[in-house]
């Protein structure tokens, strides 16, 4: 059979990303604060972007009207052929008349928001390895002792412990595994007591030494039976100690006075502070969703610019195309970012929508919701939904919370409604704070429980939400006396 080569037509189909609607799709998941870097970056990088400031002073009527009948004469003058792809399309045009308006253009009133008092103002404290290296400076002139003092510091965790072996340190310098010995036991006298410690045990035989317990049935737990102790295997550590319960309790009590993690008192866990996105008010008797973008710069397209288009300017073909492709890609940002307001705008009001109840009485009312039944709402597709709902955080009469937190799964209960996840562990929490200490309940105890209040759940299910609630065992919450 010959080989011969022939030309067909066909027609398809293809979903093809385009460079703006990447642009889109990649601004619709950004915090508001990685939009505000990434609009800056743009400005930067695009000549043709300017910022509106808040401090511009709107012109004289006069004035206006002559630089509009200016713009119209421009923009009839630039243009271009038929045949050609026009950067200024009658649509894009009038979506973009407010952004190349020359004059003012006032932003909508926004709510005035009270900043927190100056004196809630948290200062850098001093981090665990400032503090221990400063003791030891001034214990100690000795710059070899220092140096390795400073390894032994530096391979702490935040806990306070010592990840590092002695060995390992050693090969950080010329030292000698003894001489790193003594100088971490040197490390271990200063305060805060139990630090560079290698593991629990030693952590807590430290402190003991320091108040005195050394050579008690405290050491004696400590060193031979701490698993016991931990697992809150009261009676079977009361007949290893040949005693009484009463007489265990005075012991592990004291044992609950020394600190497992010293070094977390000089790290402490760097507060975050979350600016919502969007803020829920109350109007009357409805909320309304209002969008924070008050950080968000408002951008237009710079007129002078846009005069190089036209054909009475004197600029080479070179520097318009130059200007026609940086003002295409100005456009393009500008309704991206527009873009993602409004849709995130409608997201939160479906979510208020369905979650009224949560934020009239709170959790006990939250509903569940999947993306599928905003995306239905609002009329677009769950991909979208989920992305507007990434990384971003809603202000509501209940408290802050990231907008994921209102979609949960449902369960059936008996009385024929659809309970959310979030009130069951809601529930569950509650069942374990109230139950009591010497007979903690088992989760088929729960499983019950929750029966009589029409909510069937395995019990495998209760076991995940009270992992998840970060809740131990009945075993280990077992109080023996």
């Amino acid at each position: 059979m010959a080989i011969q080569q022939k030309l067909q037509t066909r027609l398809s189909q293809k979903l093809i990303l385009t460079p703006s609607l990447q642009q889109a799709i990649k601004l619709l998941p950004m915090p508001t604060v990685e939009l505000v870097d990434y609009i800056n970056q743009e400005v930067v990088e695009n000549p043709v972007l300017e910022e509106i400031s808040d401090d511009s002073t709107p012109p004289e009527p006069a004035e206006q009207a002559e630089k509009a009948d200016t713009d119209r004469s421009d923009t009839r003058d630039a243009e271009p052929a038929a045949d050609q792809q026009d950067a200024w399309e009658d649509a894009d045009y009038e979506f973009f008349g407010d952004y190349l308006d020359d004059g003012y253009r006032s932003r909508t009133p926004t709510e005035f928001r009270e900043l927190p008092p100056i004196e809630n103002t948290l200062s850098t404290g001093t981090s665990l390895s400032d503090h221990l290296l400063r003791q030891l400076g001034e214990q100690t002139d000795d710059d070899r002792l220092r140096e390795i003092g400073s390894a032994i510091v530096g391979n702490l965790n935040e806990d306070g412990y010592l990840v590092a072996s002695i060995d390992e340190i050693a090969s950080m310098g010329p030292w000698p595994s003894t001489e790193v010995e003594r100088v971490l036991a040197r490390v271990q006298t200063l305060d805060p007591i139990g630090v560079a410690a290698r593991d629990l045990r030693e952590c807590l035989l430290l402190q003991m030494e320091q108040h005195g317990l050394r050579g008690t049935a405290c050491e004696t737990i400590v060193r031979e039976h701490l698993p016991l102790l931990q697992h809150r295997r009261m009676p079977e550590l009361a007949r290893k100690l040949d005693m009484s319960i009463p007489a265990l309790k005075e012991h592990v009590e004291a044992l609950r006075q020394l600190d497992p993690k010293p070094g977390s008192r000089l790290n402490p866990v760097e507060s975050r502070y979350v600016i919502p996105d969007v803020s829920v008010i109350k109007v009357e008797n409805d909320y309304v969703a209002v969008l924070n973008d008050e950080r968000v710069p408002q951008l237009r397209i710079s007129p002078v610019y846009r005069r190089m288009m036209s054909k009475a300017s004197q600029s080479s073909e070179e520097t318009r195309a130059y200007v026609k492709k940086k003002i295409e890609s100005a456009k393009w940002l500008i309704k991206s970012v527009d873009q993602r307001q409004r849709t995130i705008h409608k997201v939160a009001t479906s979510i208020i929508h369905f979650q009224r109840g949560f934020l009239d009485h709170g959790i006990e009312h939250l509903r569940p919701l999947v993306l599928r039944h905003v995306a239905n709402d609002i009329g677009m597709h769950e991909s979208t939904v989920s992305r507007v709902v990434t990384n971003k955080y809603m202000h509501t009469p209940q408290g802050v919370f990231e907008m994921k937190y209102f979609f949960h799964s449902g369960i059936n209960s008996a009385y024929g409604e659809n309970v959310s996840s979030v009130k069951v562990k809601e529930r569950i929490r509650k069942i374990i704070a109230q139950e009591d200490a010497r007979k903690p309940l088992s989760d088929s105890r729960i499983v019950r429980l929750l029966q009589d209040d029409g909510l069937v759940l395995a019990r495998r299910t209760i076991a995940k939400y009270r992992e998840e609630l970060k809740i131990p065992t009945s075993s280990r919450r077992r109080e023996h006396y």
